[in-house]
């Protein structure tokens, strides 16, 4: 028999056991009273397969929506030119959009596009593979919807790509289709530097973290 779940400003912390996470059912609008550990979020994930979440630094959920059709074509291409360059370089594992990782902060998030090195993959073990990967990746890629509302909003998306920034990534790529332009994030200095922003930008070049990466844009663009 599953526990009766408690009211939801009593579930804090390790107190939430599995029991209660699958008899959960909780109203969108309850989220932003809810506080999670990554642990956690991952039974959530498990028991909810269907559902698009993610996980900010302070434990709260972030839910999203399915891409519109338009966005998912620019994401499979985005994906697919990087992981050819992946394989043909013999040095990195590419992912796609469905990938969660772990990062240092505890959020969980999930690129549209990225890339790890190998030599930072291989050392994790089976479990860490499995679930999702306590790290930050090299590279990290978004795409941008047409409207600035939501977690796939520039606004939302912004804040993603400082929270990859401050957790390690190397190179951070924010693409906007319906301003054919890029906003390029590098790694994190002091003070954080502001994005290059690429205006009317047709490829987008990796160098020096990424070498012989070049996304072409057009096809992406055309959606």
């Amino acid at each position: 028999m599953l526990a009766t779940p408690r009211p939801l400003e009593s579930l804090s912390g390790q107190d939430w056991g599995t029991g209660q996470l699958e008899s959960l059912n909780l109203p969108a609008s309850l989220f932003p009273r809810l506080r999670l550990t990554p642990e956690q979020f991952a039974e959530l994930c498990e028991v909810n397969p269907d559902a698009v979440l993610e996980l900010a630094a302070d434990g709260s959920l972030i839910c999203m929506t399915p891409t519109g059709s338009e966005t998912g074509a620019r994401n499979a291409a985005l994906a697919f030119q990087i992981q050819a360059w992946a394989r043909a370089s013999g040095s990195w594992k590419a992912f796609d959009s469905s990938t969660g990782f772990r990062l240092p902060d505890d959020s969980v998030l999930s690129p549209d596009a990225s890339l790890v090195a190998l030599a930072r993959w291989q050392p994790l073990s089976e479990r860490e593979r499995r679930g999702f990967a306590p790290l930050c990746p090299d590279l990290v890629a978004e795409l941008a919807s047409p409207s600035d509302e939501g977690p796939r909003g520039l606004t939302a998306l912004r804040q993603k790509m400082a929270a990859y920034q401050r957790n390690g990534a190397l190179l951070g790529w924010l693409l906007i289709p319906e301003e054919r332009a890029v906003e390029v994030w590098g790694p994190l200095a002091d003070p954080p530097p502001p994005p290059q922003r690429i205006e009317a930008a047709c490829r987008l070049d990796g160098d020096p973290y990424f070498p012989g990466l070049v996304v072409e844009l057009e096809e992406i663009w055309a959606g």
